[in-house]
């Protein structure tokens, strides 16, 4: 495979270097610009589910379609995804991400045109697909990183940590803007924030051309699913989606989604820190640590809720818990990024995701059944149950890497 020459763009001078990693890593040329209209893009991820179903149930008064209108919308972003990430390694960030966008926004204003004039409930379901066009703004950012510092394994470290933190923060407070948005002023204004959001925020970070990674005109390379190592490694992300959703689904039924928020609190501040220590060289064995850190942090809150009814004490172990998912998935994204060819990093990225989303959705499944058959103490043996699955996958499939 063929490499384009870059020059890597200098974080600083050695005399002005700042002693911060995450400085450090700001202070690359063009990083800030794309960060910041990244940051506007990717926060919306984490209002539009909770806006559509706060919109859909308000104006039906039905939750159960609002879930099915919800859950369509994730079955299409998982088919629709792959293309979209694969025509950005194909054309580039700017050309494909930018009418992508325009589609997913038409979609979002469409669906709250259908809820508001009250249309077929068939339009619903139409108008929520649109929006799986949404590029993976997540991983065009790490592309980028990718791109700036590549053969530097501690700043892409740094910056893969950077970015899992900045997912933990738009999911924690994404729900919360959508939901004061949606109760405070009227049910529609989650919706129409999210997608002014998402538009401004790809046009700002597609604008930034001077850190876009390059392209390899006329390339027509395999899918990343041939590259040995990535299958077994996609397997892990689905084992660790699986974990997500069982906790969130567990963790409502037990004590309300405002516990939830400990949980991506310790996973965004544990990112932080494991992103300011130098990364060992064996990515694979990282990854193992990782797993089996997430492994037995995963069953404090089942030890928990089987020895006591303390709240704070769940509350606790749910913090500690989250502190193991974050390095987790700074890890994988790297293992991910050194397995997949440079000319497909958004492909192989966007299928990382969209595995971890297909994990969600069973894992949100398998949490429910749980606790409806055996109570939400013992549900609390599901996300343990993925992260020991996670482990032994990542065991057989990723050990030499």
């Amino acid at each position: 495979m063929s490499h384009e020459t870059a020059v890597p763009a200098p974080t600083a001078t050695p005399a002005t270097a700042p002693s911060n990693p995450y400085l450090r890593l700001l202070a690359t040329p063009g990083a800030r610009a794309f960060t910041a209209g990244n940051l506007l893009a990717r926060l919306p991820m984490g209002m539009f589910s909770v806006s559509a179903v706060i919109m859909i149930a308000g104006a039906h008064g039905s939750y159960a379609l609002a879930g099915a209108v919800t859950a369509t919308g994730l079955a299409a972003t998982a088919v629709v995804a792959p293309w979209t990430a694969r025509l950005v390694d194909r054309y580039g960030q700017a050309r494909i991400a930018v009418p992508a966008t325009a589609v997913a926004v038409l979609g979002s204003l469409a669906l709250v045109l259908c809820v508001h004039y009250d249309a077929p409930v068939w339009t619903l379901f139409a108008a929520y697909a649109a929006t799986a066009t949404t590029p993976n703004t997540g991983g065009m950012s790490r592309a980028r990183w990718a791109h700036l510092h590549r053969g530097d394994a501690t700043a892409l470290h740094t910056a893969n940590s950077f970015e899992q933190a900045a997912d933990e923060l738009c999911f924690m407070l994404g729900p919360v803007i959508a939901a004061s948005l949606c109760g405070t002023l009227f049910p529609e204004a989650g919706t129409l924030t999210g997608a002014a959001l998402l538009m401004t925020g790809v046009l700002i970070f597609a604008a930034q051309r001077a850190t876009e990674p390059p392209v390899t005109p006329g390339t027509r390379a395999p899918s990343p699913l041939r590259t040995p190592g990535v299958p077994a490694l996609l397997a892990v992300f689905l084992a660790t989606g699986a974990v997500f959703g069982a906790m969130e689904v567990v963790s409502i039924a037990h004590a309300g989604g405002a516990i939830l928020a400990l949980q991506a609190a310790g996973s965004c501040v544990a990112g932080l820190l494991y992103g300011s220590l130098r990364p060992a060289a064996r990515v694979g064995r990282r990854l193992l640590l990782c797993l089996s850190g997430m492994t037995a942090l995963m069953s404090l809150p089942l030890i928990a809720t089987a020895t006591t009814d303390s709240l704070p004490v769940l509350a606790a172990c749910l913090l500690l818990a989250g502190a193991a998912t974050a390095p987790t998935m700074v890890t994988g994204m790297t293992l991910i990024q050194r397995l997949t060819p440079q000319a497909q990093l958004n492909e192989g990225m966007t299928l990382a995701v969209t595995a971890l989303l297909g994990g969600i959705a069973a894992g949100s499944a398998g949490g429910g059944w749980m606790v409806e058959h055996a109570g939400t103490a013992t549900g609390y043996a599901v996300p343990m149950c993925a992260a020991a699955l996670a482990l032994a996958v990542a065991a057989v499939g990723t050990r030499k890497a």
